[in-house]
């Protein structure tokens, strides 16, 4: 009895725990679509309100355009062009 309420709540657990996983990594089916760290809109949608770059598992991407989106970012706050950290409040 006791053994069957730890199986439902594992299972309850694990349903909430898994969050579904982004698609394929968009840079890679669109070949045409360079990561350039003049482009500050497409390079926001990877950053948090925090200003921190998001991780791989969040964006979606693979690991050689996750690398690729992080060293532009850094280039982006380098130029200025974004910001390190988020607007006070």
């Amino acid at each position: 009895m006791a053994n069957d309420r730890k199986k439902e709540r594992s299972n309850k657990r694990a349903e909430l725990k898994r969050i579904p996983k982004p698609g394929a990594c968009i840079f890679c089916k669109d070949d045409a679509q360079p990561i350039d760290y003049k482009e500050t809109g497409m390079l926001r949608k990877y950053i948090s309100d925090r200003g921190k770059i998001r991780a791989r598992r969040v964006t979606g991407c693979c690991t050689q355009h996750q690398r690729e989106i992080a060293t532009a970012v850094k280039n982006a706050r380098e130029m200025a062009l974004l910001p390190y950290t988020a607007t006070v409040r």
